[in-house]
């Protein structure tokens, strides 16, 4: 975990997870971001890269929101107080923030969203909201006032494209500076406005709603298992009123949308798919030519190292006798072992020419679909 003096790990989850919020001073002391505001910048500017810039305050309400990719001249145009640019996941665009990633292993990894950053000018802010998720808000540059309240009025501005409270009333107050986490649980109102020109660096946590499973099961199930069965009615009797639907047929469409959910086996094949797969999908890139099992030998004999695509997902589910791997939505059956290697960094890294042919064959395959890569020495 994080740097504190005052709450371990086994404190956090049992006592603010989920829970409550949780200020933590100089969770990462000294720190220095790896990229500063004209990378983040430069990155807006990229078509694969998403992006939205925020002008305006409250309680003016004077919100304008746009979307990138941009282009240089939109900066150069920005006044000199009240925007905030915000890029997602910069982590996987740029893939040494793995290693920020990894402070937060606490956690499943598949929990684990994105990390966004937030470039604002004084004053700088998005309005005051509501999250239905964990974040994790690091201060990396500058300073920033954080006012939260557990208890609100939920009413949103119906005049703005953000989801913005209209009206705030804080219960707590805090200013952070470089190297200040402030932890949020779902469902907490959160302020946040830039005192000076920095970054937030916002690790946010993956918190699928009951709609966004049963859209993408309903997706899954047309894709991979014939639709999932359809409505039967065997043994039916008329009807005293035709445009009725009885509470026997209200049952029977119950059942229908449980069967897959009753399947242990079915519905863990969905939900690894679902996982492993980022909010923003990418295709990984293959590399091209193909790597032979030969080239992928001799590169691991001369001390080249696994790496995982950062827009590739790793993720394992337990079977009765091995394992299921799931890559960026695809499935691979796998023993336990060697999904446990692939799915952590580090032991991923210390892969060599001494695998197993069944592991080597799955290393060779993941490698050529894109989901791992060599890291040349």
């Amino acid at each position: 975990m994080f740097n504190s003096d005052t709450t371990s790990t086994e404190q956090f989850l049992a006592d603010y997870w989920q829970k409550k919020p949780l200020l933590i001073r100089q969770a990462f002391p000294g720190f220095e971001p790896l990229l500063d505001a004209g990378d983040i910048a430069g990155l807006a500017c990229d078509d694969m890269a998403e992006s939205r810039l925020v002008s305006g305050s409250f309680p003016q309400h004077d919100w304008q929101l746009r979307y990138g990719p941009f282009a240089e001249e939109d900066f150069q145009s920005l006044p000199d107080k009240n925007w905030t640019l915000l890029v997602q996941d910069v982590e996987k665009h740029y893939p040494p923030l793995q290693s920020l990633m990894k402070k937060f292993d606490f956690l499943p990894r598949w929990r684990i969203d994105d990390l966004m950053v937030s470039v604002a000018g004084p004053g700088g802010s998005v309005g005051p909201h509501v999250d239905q998720y964990d974040v994790f808000l690091l201060q990396a540059s500058g300073s920033r006032r954080w006012q939260i309240a557990e208890s609100f009025d939920a009413t949103l501005r119906a005049d703005c494209e953000l989801n913005v409270l209209q009206s705030f009333l804080p219960e707590q107050d805090w200013t952070l500076e470089p190297g200040d986490l402030l932890y949020l649980p779902p469902g907490v109102a959160h302020h946040g406005v830039a005192l000076d020109q920095g970054m937030t660096w916002s690790v946010g946590m993956r918190a699928p709603s009951t709609a966004d499973l049963f859209q993408t099961l309903g997706e899954w199930l047309a894709e991979h298992a014939d639709e999932g069965g359809r409505y039967r009615d065997s043994g039916l009797e008329a009807p005293l009123h035709t445009g009725l639907v009885d509470r026997d047929a209200i049952e029977r469409f119950r059942e229908l949308l449980a069967s897959p959910l009753d399947n242990t086996d079915e519905f863990s094949g969905f939900l690894g798919s679902f996982l492993s797969r980022y909010r923003m999908a990418h295709e990984p890139a293959s590399p091209d030519p193909a790597v032979e099992l030969a080239e992928l030998l001799q590169a691991l004999a001369s001390g080249s190292k696994l790496r995982q695509n950062p827009w590739t997902r790793l993720l394992w589910i337990e079977t009765a006798d091995s394992a299921r791997l799931f890559a960026a939505g695809s499935v691979y059956p796998c023993t336990t072992a060697c999904a446990r290697r692939l799915c952590d960094p580090d032991l991923l890294g210390q892969m060599d020419e001494s695998l197993s042919n069944a592991d080597l064959n799955l290393v060779h395959e993941l490698l050529n679909r894109g989901h791992l890569y060599l890291e040349q020495l």
